[in-house]
C-alpha cells in the first residue's frame, strides 16, 4: 500500500494540526479550519495559531465527532482578500487556482490530491506521446465529480482532450475560471448527473484513455437525482469499466468517505473490471492513502485511492 503526500509545493503547507483543527498556509495566507481526523494535541499554542492566522472557520458543536459537512462562518483575524490565487508548478505541470472562502469550510482545492495530479499528468503525457507516434488523436480524459478542476488542468497540461463533469453550475464556472487563469483552453464542460452521463456514454460506445473519479458520500444531480456513495459506487464502477479503453489507459478513484479503506477501493475496482483472478489481464493496480504532513512530521490521513493502468 502506498502512502503519498505533496512534495515541494511552495504555495501550500500544513503548519500544525490537532484538537480537531488544522492550521494551513495557502500562498501567503494562513487559515484555521476544522479537521475531524486531527485527534491529537497541537504542537503550537493557541496564541501562536492566532498570531499567524488570517481567518478561522467555525461551525456548530460536534463537528469533529460527527464528521458532518456542516455550514459555518469565517472569522477574519487579519486583512485578506475574499479571493486569491495559488500556483502548482512541477516541470510541465503548471496551472493556477483561484481560491475563496466558502460556507462549507472549503477554499477551492484539496491540497492532499497533488500526488494524483502528478500521476494524471505523467500517465496522460505518456499516452499522448504514444498516440502521436501512432498518428492517433490526443487521449480523451473524463473527470467525474470534478469540482474546481485541478485534475482536469493536470490532464490538459499533458495534452489531453478533457471532459469535465460536475452537477453544480457554480463549481463548473469556478473550474472554467481556473482554466483561463492557467492560460489553457478547450476543456469540455458538462453539468449533469454523473451516473446518467456515464451510462449514456457507455451505450454510445465511447471510450476514454483516462478516467478520474472523486465522488462525494452524498450529492444531487442538477435535476434532483440522488447520489449515495454506498448504494451507487459499484454500479458506477461497472459502467466505468465499459468506458475505459482496453489499452493505453488509466483510472484514478479517490474516496473521502469515513470508514472506506484503500483495500476496499482496490477490491471494488478489481471486481467491477473483472480482474480478481485474471493475472494476465495486463492491468497494474496500486492503492493507498493520501495525507498531509505538518511541520512536526505528523501525518494527517485524508483520503484513500486506487489507480489502475493498462
Amino acid at each position: 500500500m502506498l502512502l503519498e503526500s505533496p512534495q515541494k509545493w511552495s504555495d501550500y503547507e500544513l503548519i500544525d494540526s490537532g484538537e480537531f483543527e488544522k492550521l494551513e498556509r495557502f500562498g501567503k495566507y494562513f487559515i484555521i479550519r476544522p479537521e475531524p481526523k486531527a485527534l491529537w494535541n497541537r504542537q503550537l499554542s493557541e496564541r501562536e495559531w492566532m498570531t499567524m492566522a488570517h481567518t478561522r472557520f467555525t461551525t456548530g458543536a460536534g463537528f469533529g465527532k460527527s464528521g458532518k459537512e456542516d455550514s459555518g462562518s469565517w472569522h477574519q483575524l487579519k486583512k485578506m482578500p475574499e479571493q486569491w490565487l495559488i500556483a502548482y508548478k512541477k516541470g510541465g505541470l503548471d496551472f493556477n487556482l483561484r481560491l475563496g472562502l466558502t460556507a462549507f469550510k472549503h477554499v477551492g482545492v484539496f491540497p492532499e490530491q497533488a500526488p494524483n495530479w502528478d500521476y494524471i499528468y505523467s500517465e496522460t503525457l505518456a499516452i499522448a506521446k504514444s498516440n502521436k507516434l501512432s498518428e492517433m488523436a490526443p487521449p480523451k480524459v473524463l473527470n467525474l465529480f470534478a469540482y474546481t478542476g485541478a485534475a482536469s488542468l493536470a490532464a490538459k497540461c499533458a495534452g489531453a482532450d478533457v471532459t469535465h463533469l460536475d452537477s453544480v453550475r457554480q463549481v463548473v464556472t469556478w473550474a472554467r475560471t481556473n482554466m483561463e487563469l492557467s492560460n489553457l483552453d478547450n476543456i469540455r464542460w458538462v453539468i449533469e448527473d454523473a451516473l446518467k452521463f456515464v451510462i449514456r456514454e457507455a451505450k454510445r460506445g465511447n471510450k476514454y484513455q483516462g478516467i478520474i473519479m472523486d465522488p462525494p458520500a452524498y450529492g444531487h444531480g442538477p435535476d434532483g437525482e440522488k447520489w449515495k456513495l454506498d448504494e451507487l459506487l459499484y454500479d458506477m464502477m461497472c459502467e466505468i469499466s465499459r468506458l475505459m479503453a482496453f489499452k493505453d489507459s488509466y483510472l484514478v478513484l479517490n474516496l473521502y468517505s469515513n470508514g472506506y479503506s484503500a483495500l476496499l477501493s482496490e477490491t471494488l475496482v478489481k471486481s467491477a473490471f473483472g480482474l480478481n483472478l485474471q493475472k494476465d489481464s495486463g492491468a497494474e493496480i496500486e492503492y493507498g492513502e493520501l495525507f498531509l504532513e505538518d511541520r512536526f512530521k505528523r501525518a494527517l490521513p485524508l483520503s484513500v485511492f486506487t489507480r489502475m493502468r493498462r
